[in-house]
Parts: C-alpha cells; sequence; structure tokens
C-alpha cells in the first residue's frame, strides 16, 4: 500500500467521523534560528530541506524551512527581529513546537466545530494558493501557547520556494506515532476533557503515578486518541514525589505547558539508531541490569540481543506484540524537547515496562544538571 493509498483511506474514514481527521499535518517548530535548525534535522536525522519561505520569496519577518523525511513533515521558523511572536515564544520558551497541525478533509467545518464546542480561536481560516498547491488553513490553541491547526490541502504546501536536496540521507523514519504534552499539575484531565469534547477523541490508556515512578520522582500520564491509532496524544502531569521529577523540570525550564517529545516510527529501529548515532545525535542509556531484566521478561523475542545491549535499545511487549524504542538527550540548551523512535511489531502501547528504567535514566541526566 502507497502513501497516498494510505491518505485516501484515511481521508475516507474521516469522512464518515464527527469530526474528521486524516492525520497529522506537519509539526512547526519556531526557534531562534531556523537554518541552524534546518542543518540539524538534516545532518543528524536525514531529513531532507525540501522547501524555503523567507524574505528572498517575500515573506519580510520569518524565514521558514520545510524538511521531509517519510510521511513526516517539520517547518521550522525563525523571526527577523525581536519585536515578532517568533522571537517572544523563543524567549520564553527556548526552542519548541508551537504548531501541532492536524490534517482534515474541511479545514472551515473542522474551525467552526471546535467553536462550536468551546475551543478558542487562534487562526481564522484563510487560503494559501501557489503553483504548487492550495490549502485552507485554521488554528485553535491548546495547552500552553501550543496550537493546533486545521490544514485542508489539495497538492503541495503552497508559499515555500521548493527545493531539491542531493545531501540529505534518510535514517528510515517513516511517520509520526504520537506527540507527548507535558501541562502543569492537575491540568491533566483538563486536557483529557477538552480533547474529548472539542476532537471527540477518547481515553486510550491511563497510567497513574503508581506506574510510573522511580524511588525519587513520579508522574501520570492519559493517552488520547481519535479511535483509529492515526493520531495518539500522551498527556503528562508531574505527580508527588521526593525530589522533581522530569515533568518538573519541563515546566520550569519551558515555562509552562507545551511538547515534550515526538515519536516517529521507524521499520528498522536498529538501523535507524545506528545511522542517527553515526552522525552525532545522542541517545539515552541504561545499566546493564536493564537487559538481565529484559530477557527474562522476553526470552522469545526475535531481536539480535548484542546490537540491542550495544546501542542502548528498550524493549517492551504486550498483547498484541512488543515493541522497540529508545529517546535523545535534550535537542537545545534547556532541558525541555526531545525525540523518540519507536518500531512497533504489533504492539500498541508505549514502553509501560520501560518507564523505570527510563526515568532513571533522564533523573541520571536531571542529576548533572543540577535539577534533580
Amino acid at each position: 500500500m502507497t502513501d497516498q493509498d494510505v491518505f485516501e483511506r484515511a481521508k475516507e474514514m474521516a469522512e464518515a467521523d464527527d469530526f474528521p481527521l486524516i492525520g497529522f499535518s506537519h509539526l512547526e517548530w519556531w526557534v531562534s534560528n531556523a537554518f541552524q535548525t534546518a542543518q540539524f534535522m538534516r545532518s543528524q536525522l536525514g531529513f531532507s530541506i525540501v522547501g524555503y519561505r523567507g524574505p528572498e520569496t517575500g515573506t519580510r519577518e520569518t524565514a521558514s524551512y520545510m524538511l521531509q523525511q517519510g510521511g513526516i513533515t517539520f517547518i521550522v521558523t525563525g523571526a527577523m527581529g525581536p519585536e515578532h511572536p517568533v522571537s517572544d515564544h523563543v524567549l520564553r520558551h527556548g526552542p519548541g513546537v508551537k504548531d501541532v497541525a492536524i490534517a482534515v478533509p474541511n479545514a472551515e467545518a473542522a474551525f467552526e466545530l471546535a467553536i462550536e464546542r468551546n475551543a478558542e480561536a487562534a487562526t481564522k481560516p484563510h487560503v494559501l494558493e501557489d503553483e504548487h498547491g492550495r490549502a485552507v488553513i485554521s488554528a485553535v490553541k491548546a495547552y500552553g501557547d501550543t496550537v493546533h491547526s486545521f490544514v485542508e490541502l489539495e497538492g503541495d504546501m503552497p508559499g515555500f520556494e521548493r527545493r531539491a536536496d542531493s545531501v540529505a540521507v534518510s535514517t528510515g523514519l517513516e511517520f509520526v506515532d504520537h506527540v507527548v504534552a507535558n501541562v502543569e499539575l492537575g491540568k491533566m484531565n483538563y486536557w483529557v476533557e477538552w480533547y474529548e469534547r472539542v476532537f471527540g477523541f477518547t481515553l486510550l490508556k491511563h497510567f497513574d503515578d503508581d506506574a510510573i515512578s522511580t524511588k525519587y520522582t513520579a508522574l501520570m500520564s492519559k493517552v488520547m486518541w481519535d479511535g483509529t491509532g492515526i493520531i495518539k496524544l500522551p498527556i503528562n502531569e508531574p505527580a508527588e514525589g521526593l525530589k522533581k521529577s522530569q515533568i518538573d523540570e519541563y515546566l520550569q525550564f519551558y515555562r509552562g505547558a507545551g511538547v515534550q517529545h515526538i515519536a516517529m516510527h521507524t521499520q528498522d529501529l536498529l538501523e535507524t539508531v545506528t545511522a542517527t548515532h553515526a552522525r552525532g545525535l545522542q541517545t539515552l542509556t541504561v545499566p546493564e541490569s536493564y537487559y538481565v531484566d529484559v530477557w527474562q521478561r522476553m526470552p522469545d523475542i526475535d531481536v539480535d540481543r548484542g546490537r540491542v545491549e550495544e546501542l542502548q535499545v528498550l524493549l517492551d511487549q504486550d498483547e498484541g506484540g512488543y515493541l522497540l524504542q529508545i529517546f535523545s538527550r535534550m535537542l537545545q540548551d534547556r532541558p525541555t524537547v526531545f525525540f523518540e523512535f519507536i518500531e512497533r511489531r504489533g504492539a500498541t502501547g508505549f514502553g509501560k515496562g520501560n518507564f523505570k528504567a527510563l526515568f532513571e535514566a533522564i533523573e541520571r541526566e536531571q542529576e548533572k544538571r543540577g535539577n534533580l
């Protein structure tokens, strides 16, 4: 099945839904230097730079690069001056994801229904069109300063000067598996209800502080989804612990709620990690004792154990199968946003069996920063 077949099937399913959604459209990052951010994503992650929008193309106040790999699209945007909203956002939050954009069959209808369900408007429906394509775009406000744009697209995203990238080499990333939000204490259930009411999402999984805890820190998480698995949005909030949790640290340095990490799927995680490590991307590590436990819990798993241990890949299983996952170190100076790479071999979960090992790894990084 081709990417276009998947898109058409998702579109057909969306048209029969109460609040029709096709999938993730793109994620837009607001950063201090769009050129450098684009080069990082190109060199270490294998994204191709396929478009540019800026002063040379008639956009005077910002510069944006559009990057693609598989079915993933990132847009990185920087401002030309300190008075622009992008600059304000970066000053407050540091580099981060401003827009978790969602593809829809009808951006105007999606916006009107969201407003009817008491979402707050961010951008009213408007049309962008050029020789490459036509888009109707609207947006509503979500947690913190994050927005969800609704993108109705025919052809390619308009407004960008097309570029052919002969330098980027793919690392095998295919699509966005899920996007994780961190919200303030007591706000998780608020946003769960918001996604239920506005988008018609349902609760896929719930992890309480007993499931997601170490000796020192804890958090709670609920996973919202569209019912098909095309869009999954876990929402985390801190829980009481002896020391400052990773969510507390995020909220302190991001100065509010926002996107914590983006999980991207690959069909061969070991190859993806090998490629990104060779390019300099750093990932979290676990102690040797982790694998003693894993091989006892999952004795029949079909993986190259030597490479798994060498690359420090995490493994977990559920009733559907198993998964492999790994997490990058922080992508910027502030301890806020990072990436997850995930390979699902039937599993539908989020690595519950890895929570303790993962959070202990994050705590080791927090302790180095003096933030635990």
